[in-house]
């Protein structure tokens, strides 16, 4: 996503007053964007322009092609004006361009760090800005902390021809692969055949890294790796899941958002498959 056309700023940096910005307005957790004929954009212009939208404080987080970006929230009681669209980041997926998606998920994990970083939390009092990054310190030396990064694994579990995809109450017909959160002092690896276990009650080998996604809803960082089944009898955790099933490439149910990276690994085993199948039928 942070590609060389994007570079990073830190604070007290400030945004150009000769350049207008492009602006990433939040409400909630929805990003507000403007109805184009081409389809949806970012709003870019000068800050006297959406004024009406009532911008509080601004985050200015970097710069895109030069352009400074800016992160802002505004009151979430404001009805979206004419011409505008509130939507959710997981829907705006293939709405905007990658980069820019991109982008928006940097600026609410940085929106939800500032608004949840005020006091310490040893003391209660009030943090001060550390300058040169997005960190915060108590001035009574009790607490330094960083906007945070919460790691959680998914896990592919294959065997052949097969996969196992898991489905939890409430989810519609939606299946998924494993995923959790690492726990403290466990590796990555640790962790996948910890969650697998808990989950489906299976044990797996050869742990293949296969992609990481920052996913800021608030703070997650994705990290998906593939497994070989090694044998147990699927039983799933009755806490958090209603089922998990054995799938092939040609029965696949209904799948998570293509924005999510359990949706590119599936579909990326599903084509080896076929990939596969189509060698050995020459």
């Amino acid at each position: 996503m942070m590609t060389r056309l994007f570079q990073r700023t830190y604070p007290p940096t400030q945004p150009p007053s000769s350049s207008p910005a492009l602006w990433f307005l939040f409400r909630g957790s929805e990003l507000l964007v403007q109805e184009q004929d081409r389809g949806l954009a970012l709003f870019q212009g000068w800050e006297e322009d959406i004024a009406f939208l009532h911008p509080r404080a601004r985050l200015y987080f970097g710069t895109l092609r030069g352009i400074p970006c800016i992160a802002s929230r505004v009151v979430e009681e404001e009805e979206v004006p004419e011409g505008w669209r509130a939507i959710g980041l997981r829907t705006l997926f293939g709405q905007l361009d990658e980069i820019s998606y991109g982008l928006a998920g940097y600026a609410l994990h940085l929106l939800y760090w500032e608004d949840h970083s005020r006091y310490c939390p040893a003391c209660a009092t009030p943090l001060e800005a550390i300058p040169g990054g997005w960190g915060r310190r108590c001035p009574n030396g009790d607490y330094q902390g960083y906007p945070p990064v919460t790691p959680a694994v998914l896990v592919l579990i294959h065997d052949g021809d097969r996969i196992l995809l898991t489905h939890k109450p409430g989810w519609g017909p939606r299946h998924s692969i494993v995923a959790g959160f690492v726990e403290p002092g466990e590796t990555l690896e640790q962790c996948v055949r910890r969650e697998v276990f808990e989950e489906v009650g299976v044990e797996v080998d050869t742990i293949t890294y296969a992609g990481s996604q920052p996913w800021p809803y608030p703070d997650q960082m994705m990290i998906g790796f593939t497994v070989h089944y090694a044998g147990g009898l699927v039983q799933p955790d009755q806490q958090e899941l209603d089922e998990a099933t054995w799938f092939t490439f040609a029965t696949l149910p209904h799948l998570p958002a293509p924005s999510s990276l359990s949706y590119q690994m599936i579909s990326g085993w599903a084509e080896s498959r076929r990939i596969h199948l189509q060698k050995s039928d020459r």
